[in-house]
């Protein structure tokens, strides 16, 4: 098997379209390792567990076909679409209507998150029996579910169901308007700051619901040390708890803000103690994956600084790039550690079939990162202008080429 890939990748190395539809035929579904051949790299298809393609509702800033087209050039062949949507998916009937543009218009594998309330409102639980069927998970993403009653509920009905309840960790009283780290850059620029505590306290809460009830818990985009340590001590106690961060908290800290909107998302970046202790999470099993919470917005959403501004950043086309620069290059991780983070690890937990797809790099070939040059309707990232290592040539899904760099 390994003679034969390594054939296709040589072969890609001189013709990327005649390697394609060869390659199709004999790469094993059940493939999780890097197959390099004179600096061309076959990867299993990544998946991101996170991300936020904004239709229905808000097709202005991405679609299921943008999104999904944007996946495809960063090497993803399945994502999960949170529900922050209108209408909000906390019906079978609303869900339904994200998943006949998913049949229609994804180039890849679209799964969706339901909503665990109506409305993500936190008031009362959607119709989780009814969703089930066609949802991945279940998620408020984008809000904290605030009443510890309505979130026990939901963990039990999700065990019943065999389902994953992923949560966005907020604290709303806890949040004081503030829209960044609540650290040295805030204090120094007078902006208004988020303490870490907004996240862990509700870490350490749906810890102890998940202890409670045995449900399937996965925390979304840990940003803090304190969250890490909690996770890491809930594992060793035996609670079923996964957890994902993302790649610019592991690329970028406080340390690098900019008076610019680009620089907004939540979780805010955080201090250079915090990503060491995500660092740390990543090597010793504490983090399971990492998934971009690709956040789109319009420019007019996004150029209003760092207190006007939406939050959100991209990060679909850009983060294998961004890993394999800050992380892998220097030593910190190596490409064998990278990769389950990005492929096996979000498959197991939320129970995704792997199938015939792979994309394939160079991963040694820099560029500079161009917004104007995203698949996605999304412009803002922290890391225009950077210089980052890692091209994608080619994507295969489900045994179709969805993304080809020509």
């Amino acid at each position: 098997m390994g003679e034969r890939l390594n054939k296709r990748a040589d072969n890609l190395k001189m013709n990327t379209s005649l390697c394609a539809d060869a390659a199709l035929t004999s790469l094993p579904a059940d493939i999780f390792e890097a197959v390099n051949v004179d600096g061309v790299t076959l990867f299993p298809g990544f998946c991101d567990v996170h991300v936020h393609f904004r239709e229905p509702g808000f097709s202005y800033k991405e679609t299921i076909r943008t999104g999904s087209m944007a996946a495809a050039r960063g090497g993803y062949t399945t994502v999960l679409t949170m529900p922050n949507l209108s209408p909000v998916p906390d019906s079978a009937a609303h869900l339904q209507q994200q998943t006949r543009i998913i049949r229609r218009d994804a180039v890849i594998r679209v799964l969706p998150y339901g909503a665990v309330s109506v409305g993500e409102k936190g008031e009362a639980l959607s119709d989780l029996e009814a969703m089930a069927p066609d949802a991945a998970a279940f998620s408020d993403d984008g809000r904290g579910v605030q009443s510890d009653e309505l979130m026990r509920e939901a963990m039990i009905r999700a065990k019943k169901l065999g389902k994953v309840i992923a949560a966005h960790c907020e604290v709303n009283s806890l949040l004081h308007g503030g829209y960044i780290h609540d650290g040295a850059y805030a204090r120094t620029h007078g902006h208004r700051g988020i303490c870490s505590e907004s996240e862990w306290r509700m870490v350490e809460r749906d810890l102890k619901l998940a202890a409670e009830t045995g449900c399937a818990y996965h925390v979304c985009h840990i940003s803090c040390k304190e969250s890490v340590d909690l996770i890491r001590k809930a594992k060793k106690a035996g609670v079923d708890v996964t957890c994902e961060t993302a790649p610019h908290y592991l690329a970028l800290t406080e340390d690098d803000l900019q008076e610019d909107g680009w620089f907004k998302m939540n979780p805010p970046l955080r201090a250079r103690s915090d990503q060491e202790a995500l660092i740390e999470g990543l090597l010793d099993g504490t983090i399971d994956m990492i998934a971009t919470d690709h956040a789109p917005h319009a420019a007019e959403e996004k150029n209003k600084g760092l207190a006007g501004s939406a939050f959100g950043i991209v990060g679909l086309e850009t983060a294998f790039a961004t890993l394999y620069t800050y992380l892998v290059k220097p030593g910190i991780l190596t490409l064998e550690q990278l990769l389950p983070l990005l492929t096996e690890n979000p498959r197991r937990r939320f129970g995704i079939k792997d199938d015939n797809s792979f994309s394939v790099w160079l991963p040694e070939k820099t560029f500079t990162v161009d917004p104007n040059d995203f698949l996605s309707k999304g412009r803002a990232t922290p890391f225009k202008g950077k210089t980052l290592s890692g091209v994608c040539l080619l994507t295969v899904a489900d045994g179709k080429i969805v993304y080809q760099n020509v």
